[in-house]
C-alpha cells in the first residue's frame, strides 16, 4: 500500500471476513478459495491467506493495488481478482470458489444451463475456462478475465469458479446460486431426458434482486456469524 493511500475501514475488513466464513460454512470453498472487495478505482481488499472458513474475527486483511505486481504475502490466484477489477469497473466483489457439484459438472466440459430460477442469473450459461491448471501467472489471469467478459461467473474446468458481483455480498450469493444450478444440471443429465431451459425473456424476468432476494440469501448464508453485516440493496 502506498503511504498516501487510506487504509481499509474496520467495516470493510469485517465484510471480507464475514464473506469468507460464509463461503466456508456452506461448502462453497474448503482449504482453498478467497474473496475480495473493491475499495476504490485503484485498490481492493482480500481476505487472509488461509482457509476461508477458518478466518478469525478481527484477522487482518490485505490491500492490493491494481497497478504493479502482486504482493508476495497474497495468494497467487488473487491476481484473478486484480484483472477482473481492472477490466470490469462494475464489479465490486469477487469470490473464488470450489463448489463440489460444479466441480463435477466442469470435468464433463459443461457449465450450468439456465433451467431454474437461480440458474437464470447466468443466462444462457457461464463461460468455461478450459484449463485445469492453477492460475499462477499474470497472462493466465488476464486471459481468464477476458474470457469472463460481462458474465457474472466463469467456470474453471476441474478447478471451481470465479464470481463477479456488484458487491461482495452479491458475489457470495451468486456462488450459492451457481452451485445450485450445477446440482440441477447434473440431476437433469442423470435422467437422459432433454431438460427444459429458460428463454432469454424468462431469464430476464427472473434474474432480479427486488423483494429483498439478495438480502435474504445473504442473511441465510451469514446467520450466526460473529461479525455478520447487512447486505446493501442492489442498484436498480
Amino acid at each position: 500500500m502506498n503511504a498516501a493511500d487510506p487504509p481499509a475501514s474496520a467495516a470493510q475488513e469485517r465484510l471480507v471476513r464475514t464473506a469468507a466464513r460464509a463461503l466456508g460454512r456452506h461448502g462453497l470453498v474448503h482449504a482453498y478459495g478467497h474473496c475480495s472487495l473493491r475499495l476504490d478505482a485503484g485498490r481492493f481488499l482480500v481476505g487472509p491467506s488461509r482457509p476461508p472458513g477458518l478466518v478469525a474475527p478481527g484477522a487482518a486483511c490485505r490491500v492490493v493495488r491494481l497497478d504493479g505486481v502482486l504482493p508476495d504475502d497474497v495468494l497467487p490466484e488473487v491476481r484473478i481478482h486484480r484483472e477482473i477489477y481492472r477490466l470490469r469497473p462494475d464489479v465490486n466483489g469477487v469470490a473464488r470458489v470450489q463448489p463440489p457439484k460444479l466441480m463435477s459438472l466442469s470435468v464433463l466440459g459443461r457449465t450450468p444451463v439456465a433451467r431454474h430460477g437461480f440458474g437464470s442469473y447466468f443466462h444462457p450459461q457461464p463461460p468455461l475456462w478450459d484449463d485445469p491448471l492453477l492460475v499462477r501467472s499474470d497472462p493466465q489471469a488476464v486471459e481468464l478475465a477476458r474470457r469472463l467478459g460481462a458474465a457474472r461467473a466463469i467456470v474453471m474446468r476441474g478447478n471451481g469458479a470465479v464470481l463477479a458481483g456488484d458487491s461482495l455480498q452479491m458475489a457470495v450469493v451468486l456462488a450459492w446460486y451457481l452451485e445450485d444450478a450445477a446440482r440441477v444440471e447434473l440431476d437433469c443429465l442423470s435422467t437422459g431426458v432433454d431438460a427444459l431451459a429458460f428463454t432469454p425473456q424468462q431469464s430476464g424476468a427472473r434474474a432480479i434482486w427486488t423483494g429483498g432476494l439478495l438480502e435474504r440469501m445473504w442473511d441465510y448464508l451469514t446467520h450466526g456469524d460473529p461479525e455478520a453485516v447487512a447486505a446493501p440493496a442492489p442498484a436498480g
